[in-house]
């Protein structure tokens, strides 16, 4: 906390300006055949040109307000111009965000201060003005939709960028350009004159774009001695040039309220203020910038360095006159407030508001300040506001000075507002021999944390530090960043062996923690860079200011009450002594702790957030304090600290003032009152990341206030003076409870990295919509998902910081109106296959049914099916009752099929439970879940297609589990024929493939015994291969002889015996007598099986399998009786006895030649 005189009464939020991915940055050559070349080293000067800005400020239209506000950088030695949008707001839903990053590369260098843009009052566009090295002015026209799509820049192409050479700049040297509109431009030059350029009315592509007119404060012979190589007493050298010192390095262009009449208010180097009329060039009024006299002598030292560009700033509403504050560079440097009146459109009045008065700006502290940049603006009529960027090397601080018109010499020594910004990049603690955490694990985390450092700012610094180790970059080629850093700082230590011969792990853990602390300073020291402040912009409309930096922005915006007394603890507000003093001494109390007493009083802490207890208020109390021991670690100076703070028996703590420290972290009583105006993805972005600087102050004051309640409750020498008898200390403690769970979860969200598919513009091309799907960008789970799950909203357009404050304070709140339920998280991380951080957020969640369901799916996602199994049937009553209806918001984890499963009874909740299961293939679950589903579907006509749906799957995951009884069940509860005998064929064909063919045989199936035979006659007729097949024959064999139907096994046998006769099972002996073959058994069992038949009954058909019918001809159906089988049989057996007895008998056209 800062302890010096100056208020903070706002901060800063900053904000990265790394694209999401390479896919929405568009590179457009200016001129369209010019091929710009990049350096292919990876050093400190590569990093400063590619990625910081050497000139940068922000535009704001006026005519047009999609989008509005728009940053421009100069990168590349001034090579490329790069183009974003950087609305907060969108003007409504409808409104699409504008996400591309459009860099011009530049042939030639840009000029410096030569780069201004412009709102065409006429239509939609973005005019941007150029002159580059080579003195050629550019005019770019973007449309918006150039940065909404890749598709629109392609098509625009040959329109965005058209070139002319002034004649005027062939022998001038461009100073300053501003766009006094789309149409007409001043540009101030070298010798003290002006270049207006007017847009060409016609549209004629031959003649020039601008006309050119020229004024002059000076004559032709001062102009020639601009051009003379060696400097005259009236020049100043800047860069190549000679810049006289009636030049102008700093223009403004007003109307005073005029119609028709333009005057540019310029600030020369010769620390004149002159007034011109811009339409002829007249010069109405030189004077001093200060009002002082000089003597003609003394004109040298107070000529103004030629760099400076901001010296002049005008505001006013007023007809015929404006308010203008010129500022002084010489010396300390000094301010001076002017009224301009116009008399008509040849004279003007320029009147010192303040004459006797020295305005010299306070200093923002005792260092070394330079002022860099200032901006004068007006909200309203009659209100005037300084705001001021001082820097000091890298490091910056902005101010702000209410003036007070009335009381100016008072209120400029008193008056000034600090701005606070926490830069503060705090490395990870050292690791010691008990750390659980590995060293490369907690530093990877701590650099990759998502915003904190740039891929640009990895790679640098990777590549100085392996620059510095000496080793070769194909080592890492390939590889990505994280990988790449690991290898080259693992490269770095060895595990060896202590003097004792064994392995030394602490040399090598302390080993890596210095390499890692090393190149973590080297991280830190490049990141510095990307935070120098280049300018500071004013949005006038939405009272807004912004200090752009090399590769920064940040938006400033009022303290939060609790902020402001944070950063005001040395210096508190009148009436918020005793506040400020409680919240100093709780803060004071625990930063005395040491790391091991913080950390057991966390892990307490976690116990009383997230576990139900059943003790009273100050049984609770008691616990706490007894399970962290922090009192262990109180010394008596700590005690005294708190009495000193407090008073004795701390007498000022009283119930107005817990609750005031309540009021602290409310929402902000005006925050209902917001507008429906929805933030842009930019504004998004900058809310939560104004969060998550917020949220660590919200949780160490809540914190620490709870860790002093618990002090003070026990600290006292008499019971009639324990704090609970002044105060109810239960009630504080509960509240304070309250934020730090809402408050621990904004904090785990915000440490939680995320990887999230980007959303691909339609008019992406493939090459760029591959790229950033195989590279998702890296998100915080906060901007995950609140991003997604809530839309914020801003209040109105003229309080853009005072609102952003209420946004951020809301969010922190503990009664916050942004509801951010933990099973929408788990929802979100669901959705995105990141089931372990779903049950990371478990801890936060209730036990509401929807809740209890969300859980039962973070275990089914990670495969835990019987503890979600739990789970569902837990949250079966309430997501089947169809008195209470949901919100319908699962971030697209439910689909509209699943809600309407939902509170429309326990059948249809179990129906989906089926579903869920079903798809994992764990058909045991299946089995439960879809009997339950039919048990409580009923017999009601609306259920028969859920009925059915059920049926099928429970009789198709009995079967998957080889419970053919329960299909056997399930088969004889379906109504639909067609779907039953589908399943019945799928049942018979499971049990014959798993060996149950005696199961099989066993099940009735009544109805359907047809329909098994049916089925088992068509497996033996298409099964050939009765040797190594399955034994389709013998299952309907056993089949038919269950069922008493012995001559339709009498066939089966039949038609087995032709088959085996065919494959040749004939002459193959089985067993010890060789008439005892595989057909011979057969023929047997046929015999058997006909017998058991009257003998008029006693024969079957032959469907005349033979070698014809495998050879693919016809079979000829025959009758075949009792008798004729025994034939067959018994001249089988002779045959086998002949042929054992060597006995064979020859064809007739069998031919044996005889020697």
């Amino acid at each position: 906390m800062d302890t010096g005189e100056t208020q903070y009464l706002f901060k800063e939020t900053r904000l990265n300006l790394e694209p999401p991915s390479a896919a929405s940055v568009v590179s457009v050559c200016v001129p369209a055949n010019h091929k710009p070349t990049r350096a292919t080293t990876e050093d400190e000067s590569t990093f400063r040109a590619r990625n910081l800005a050497s000139a940068s400020s922000i535009y704001h239209r006026k005519h047009h307000d999609s989008p509005r506000s728009f940053l421009w950088r100069i990168l590349d030695d001034g090579t490329t111009l790069s183009i974003r949008v950087v609305d907060v707001a969108r003007r409504d839903k409808n409104t699409p965000d504008a996400p591309l990053v459009l860099n011009f590369n530049f042939a030639t260098p840009i000029l410096p201060n030569c780069v201004v843009l412009a709102d065409p009052k006429e239509h939609d566009a973005l005019c941007i003005f150029v002159i580059d090295e080579a003195r050629v002015l550019w005019t770019l026209t973007l449309r918006p939709d150039t940065l909404r799509r890749r598709t629109a820049v392609d098509a625009a192409l040959g329109d965005v960028a058209k070139r002319q050479a002034p004649t005027g700049l062939s022998t001038k040297y461009p100073h300053r350009m501003v766009a006094v509109n789309s149409n007409m431009l001043l540009v101030t030059v070298n010798d003290g004159g002006m270049i207006r350029f007017d847009r060409s009315i016609s549209d004629s592509a031959a003649g020039p774009l601008w006309r050119e007119s020229f004024f002059n404060v000076q004559g032709w012979k001062q102009n020639l001695r601009s051009l003379l190589p060696f400097q005259g007493k009236h020049t100043i050298r800047h860069g190549k040039v000679n810049m006289e010192y009636s030049a102008a390095t700093a223009l403004k262009v007003t109307s005073l309220g005029v119609e028709d009449c333009l005057y540019a208010v310029t600030v020369c180097l010769d620390h004149r203020l002159r007034i011109w009329n811009v339409g002829d060039g007249q010069i109405l009024h030189t004077g001093d910038i200060l009002d002082v006299d000089r003597e003609p002598q003394d004109v040298g030292k107070f000529v103004i360095d030629p760099a400076q560009s901001n010296l002049v700033q005008i505001v006013g509403r007023t007809r015929g006159q404006r308010i203008c504050a010129t500022y002084s560079p010489i010396g300390a440097g000094e301010f001076k407030f002017w009224k301009i009146v116009a008399k008509g459109t040849h004279s003007v009045d320029i009147v010192d508001l303040f004459p006797d008065a020295s305005l010299v700006p306070v200093l923002p502290s005792s260092d070394v300040w330079t002022l860099a940049d200032f901006v004068l603006s007006s909200p309203a009529e009659g209100i005037m506001n300084l705001w001021t960027l001082w820097k000091n090397n890298m490091t910056y601080k902005v101010q702000r000075l209410p003036l007070d018109r009335k009381n100016m010499a008072r209120s400029w020594e008193e008056s000034w507002e600090g701005v606070f910004l926490d830069t503060s990049a705090w490395p990870p603690a050292s690791s010691g021999p008990n750390d659980p955490t590995d060293v490369t694990e907690k530093w990877l985390s701590t650099i990759l944390q998502p915003g904190a450092f740039t891929k640009a700012t990895l790679n640098t610094a990777l590549a100085i530090y392996e620059h510095g180790l000496g080793t070769s970059k194909e080592n890492i080629k390939g590889r990505g960043i994280a990988e790449a850093i690991c290898t080259v700082l693992g490269s770095t230590a060895s595990l060896e062996r202590g003097p004792s011969g064994s392995i030394d792990y602490e040399q090598f853990r302390s080993s890596n923690e210095t390499q890692w602390r090393r190149f973590y300073r080297l991280l830190v020291e490049l990141d510095r860079q990307r935070g120098e402040a280049i300018s500071l912009s004013v949005d006038h409309e939405l009272d807004t200011a912004w200090v752009v930096c090399a590769d920064l922005v940040s938006v400033v915006h009022d303290c939060s009450a609790l902020e402001r007394l944070y950063y005001n603890a040395g210096t508190p507000e009148e009436g918020q002594e005793d506040l400020t003093a409680l919240i100093n001494a709780g803060l004071s109390f625990v930063d005395g702790f040491s790391d091991n007493f913080v950390q057991l009083s966390e892990a307490a802490l976690r116990s009383e957030l997230f576990e139900e207890s059943s003790r009273t208020d100050l049984e609770r109390i008691q616990y706490f304090s007894d399970k962290s021991g922090f009192w262990r670690g109180v010394t008596d100076d700590d005690c005294a600290q708190v009495v000193d703070a407090l008073g004795d028996n701390f007498k000022i703590v009283t119930e107005e003032l817990c609750g005031e420290v309540l009021d602290l972290i409310r929402t902000p009583s005006d925050s209902h009152k917001r507008a429906q105006v929805p933030l842009s993805e930019f504004g998004h972005k900058l809310a939560l990341k104004g969060v998550e600087y917020s949220v660590e102050l919200y949780w160490r004051v809540c914190f620490s206030q709870l860790i002093l309640l618990v002090h003070m409750e026990f600290e006292f020498d008499n019971e009639e003076d324990a704090l609970h008898n002044r105060i109810a200390v239960g009630q504080f403690y509960r509240r304070l409870l309250i934020a730090l769970r809402r408050l621990e979860l904004l904090r785990w969200l915000g440490r939680t990295d995320l990887s999230v598919p980007e959303i691909k513009d339609k008019g992406m091309s493939g090459a760029s919509s591959k790229r950033s799907a195989e590279e998702p960008p890296v998100v915080t789970a906060l901007e995950a998902n609140v991003g997604q799950l809530f839309d914020f909203r801003l209040v109105k357009k003229g309080s853009l910081a005072a609102n952003l404050t209420d946004l951020v304070a809301d969010m922190c709140a503990i009664d916050s109106e942004i509801d951010i339920p933990p099973t929408l998280i788990q929802c979100n991380f669901l959705r995105h296959q990141r089931a372990d951080l779903a049950l990371e957020t478990a801890p936060f969640c209730d036990y509401e049914p929807f809740s209890v369901y969300v859980q039962g799916r973070v275990f089914f996602a990670l495969q835990d099916f019987n503890a979600a199994a739990t789970q569902f049937r837990k949250a079966a009553i309430g997501l089947s009752s169809t008195k209470h209806k949901l919100s319908r918001q699962s971030v697209g984890l439910l689909n509209e099929t699943d809600w309407k499963l939902f509170n429309n009874g326990p059948g249809k909740y179990y129906s989906h439970v089926v579903a869920l299961y079903e798809q994992q293939r764990a058909y045991s679950y299946v089995v439960d879940f879809a009997r339950l589903a039919v048990q409580f579907l009923g017999k009601e006509s609306e259920n028969d297609l859920t009925r059915t749906d059920m049926l099928s799957r429970l009789f198709n995951a009995a079967v998957a589990t080889s419970q053919f009884q329960l299909a056997h069940t399930t088969l004889l509860s379906l109504q639909d024929g067609a779907m039953r005998y589908s399943n019945l064929r799928k049942l018979v064909d499971r049990m014959c493939q798993t060996g149950h063919s005696n199961e099989l045989v066993a099940l009735s199936f009544p109805a359907m015994q047809q329909d098994v035979d049916d089925i088992l006659t068509q497996r033996c007729q298409t099964s050939f291969d009765v040797l190594d097949g399955f034994p389709y024959h013998q299952v309907l064999y056993s089949w038919r002889i269950r069922h008493g139907n012995f001559r339709g096994a009498a066939s089966v046998l039949l038609d087995r015996i032709q088959k085996l006769k065919i494959a040749g099972e004939g002459d193959k002996i089985t067993g010890d007598d060789v008439l005892d073959t595989p057909v011979t058994k057969q023929y047997l069992l046929l015999i058997n099986a006909l017998s058991c038949v009257e003998a008029k009954e006693a024969w079957v058909y032959d469907e005349g399998v033979s070698e014809g019918t495998a050879a693919g001809l016809p079979a000829k159906r025959t009758v075949v009786s009792l008798a004729d089988i025994r034939k067959q049989y018994q001249d089988e057996l002779d045959r086998i006895a002949s042929i054992q007895n060597n006995q064979f008998e020859f064809a007739e056209d069998d031919v044996m030649e005889l020697s």
